[in-house]
């Protein structure tokens, strides 16, 4: 559709120019025509029917011309009206040669020449076919300009449509990848929830009093002096854990029977890993929170964040069974 409309409006910009330029010819002629016979170039000038002109160039020299050929002919014109299209043309279009000679040419319409019947009813004949021509411009240039607005919003709903297509397929495989996280999460959540009951049913509330202790001991550090015994204490419990191997056997007993492998897989695969990074992969896998990992590793938590970073994407690197 858009093609067809690219081509008419092609075909007319293209027989404008041509019908332009073959008038601009032909006042050439009637311009050479005016030195030898003014009256002959009156008549030719006059026989056009600068209604149907389609070119505001053209419309400028036929006015300049008429002008010329009504002071060779000595006619005085009724009003200025035909003189007034070639000088506000050229002014607009600040051609000061031709301007000044359309301004010379009003002058000497005013003051020289005389009165012809036949040569003013000509004259107001062109100021009404000049009406037309203004009057057929104005509804050429209104339908163009609803051309160009329909194109432009022709193609902006076709772009919208595109955009949306591309908006659509996106959602698509969002939805898609949501889902597949979604199951992802699901099965996370239940081998969550199995290491959570194997670990309260093997150590009952042993590790809710590590993670209690730790986040009391994390929030608790650089308080004021009154606090200080409190956080003592709390240290003197958590150094003990700490030290309690067997605690820490117990997670990895616990670790084992949920996710079968999952242990002997990482030394396998990992041969150099160093004990604290052994440390905090138990420790995440019995979900304990950042402050207590970080309190029972005796690092910050910016460092167990980072660490965790680290260590996730060395593991999905691994292809283990029962991911993290």
């Amino acid at each position: 559709m858009r093609s067809v409309v690219y081509l008419i409006i092609l075909l007319i910009v293209a027989g404008c120019s041509y019908s332009g330029s073959q008038i601009m010819r032909d006042l050439d002629e009637a311009e050479a025509l005016m030195l030898s016979d003014p009256g002959a170039a009156m008549e030719r000038l006059n026989g056009y029917d600068i209604a149907e002109f389609n070119d505001s160039a053209v419309m400028a020299r036929w006015a300049l011309l008429y002008s010329a050929a009504l002071v060779a002919n000595r006619i005085t014109t009724p009003t200025d009206t035909i003189v007034n299209i070639a000088i506000d043309y050229y002014s607009r279009k600040h051609l000061t040669a031709e301007f000044q000679y359309a301004s010379h040419l009003k002058a000497l319409l005013k003051s020289s020449g005389s009165n012809d019947a036949l040569a003013t009813a000509l004259y107001l004949q062109k100021e009404k076919e000049f009406m037309l021509y203004k009057e057929r411009m104005r509804r050429e240039q209104y339908i163009f300009t609803s051309i160009i607005v329909l194109l432009i919003a022709g193609g902006v709903i076709v772009w919208q449509r595109q955009r949306l297509k591309l908006k659509d397929a996106q959602n698509e495989a969002l939805i898609a990848e949501a889902s597949s996280l979604t199951e992802d999460l699901r099965l996370n959540e239940s081998v969550c929830s199995e290491i959570q009951m194997k670990l309260e049913s093997l150590l009952s509330r042993r590790f809710d009093v590590i993670d209690s202790l730790c986040e009391t001991y994390y929030e608790s550090q650089g308080t004021k002096v009154e606090r200080k015994a409190i956080v003592e204490k709390v240290k003197e419990q958590i150094e003990e854990l700490k030290s309690d191997s067997g605690l820490f056997s117990e997670m990895e007993r616990c670790i084992s029977e949920c996710r079968p492998g999952f242990i002997e897989a990482i030394r396998d695969n990992w041969p150099e890993m160093k004990p604290d990074d052994y440390h905090l992969i138990v420790y995440l896998a019995c979900n304990l929170s950042n402050r207590s990992i970080a309190v029972l590793l005796g690092k910050s938590i910016d460092v167990v964040y980072k660490r965790k970073s680290r260590l996730k994407a060395r593991l999905n690197s691994l292809n283990l069974p029962n991911g993290m």
